[in-house]
């Protein structure tokens, strides 16, 4: 679980509309584009799919976007932010499991509700949590990050971003669990993580304008799994700690 790549193109996105807007006027972003990612979460193996891009940002009141969910700013505050916090979790496919399929199970999509807390220093600099928990199961899902606006370089805005996340038991389970039944037609050992981390990401994110209203939006992350995570056979024997995922979409913003 993470925020998806493109988590911190919107505050770029909507930076780059603030040069020609009043700030406190909503701002719209669409576009669509391509991602590579792991198969799964763990996989060494990885996958092109098509991504939509929506950003749609309402001063005082929130934001919806692919990249980062739903967040309803409940406290308005200069530097706090915090309320509703919403977003959605791949699964994964027997396809997508490859060798695996048939061996251990696909996993639906599912939406997570929760909330969020975040203290922006700066404009440029904010940190920040997140707890969510499935709303079809017994997962929860927790995250702190912290997002740097990097010096602009001619028209490229960029930034770093840096985030841990962590996984109940059942959350662990669900994806780095290894039942019994599953060990033997694998031909490895059985594996129930319990709660706790589960990966370290920093990824790069790049707005590149073309026009006043377009422009291509990029990320790269590099994820490490670590804990019980790294430490499941699904990992450890088929897959990879390493866990790097590219995008890049072309967006139309006003």
């Amino acid at each position: 679980m993470r925020r998806s790549s493109f988590a911190a193109l919107s505050l770029l996105i909507a930076c780059t509309i603030a040069h020609a807007a009043d700030d406190d006027a909503p701002t719209y972003a669409f576009g669509a584009g391509v991602q590579r990612l792991p198969a799964w979460q763990g996989a060494k193996d990885r996958r092109n799919q098509g991504i939509p891009y929506v950003d749609i940002e309402i001063p005082g009141v929130g934001e919806l976007s692919t990249s980062d969910g739903l967040k309803l700013d409940l406290i308005h505050g200069e530097h706090w932010h915090g309320g509703i916090y919403g977003s959605w979790l791949w699964g994964r496919t027997r396809d997508d499991l490859g060798q695996l399929g048939g061996k251990v199970p696909s996993l639906s999509p599912r939406f997570q509700g929760g909330g969020y807390l975040e203290y922006a220093f700066t404009k440029k600099f904010s940190v920040g949590s997140h707890i969510a928990h499935d709303t079809d199961g017994a997962g929860a899902y927790a995250a702190i990050y912290a997002d740097y606006q990097l010096p602009d370089v001619w028209y490229i805005q960029h930034s770093l971003e840096l985030q841990v996340q962590g996984m109940n038991g059942p959350a662990m389970r669900r994806f780095f669990g290894v039942t019994p039944s599953e060990a033997d037609d694998l031909g490895t050992r059985a594996w129930q993580p319990g709660a706790g981390g589960q990966s370290a990401d920093i990824e790069y994110d790049a707005f590149i304008p073309t026009s006043q209203q377009t422009g291509f939006a990029l990320a790269v992350s590099y994820g490490k799994l670590f804990g019980d995570a790294a430490s499941s056979p699904l990992v450890s024997r088929f897959g990879s700690t390493r866990q790097v995922t590219e995008t890049l979409a072309f967006v139309y913003h006003f």
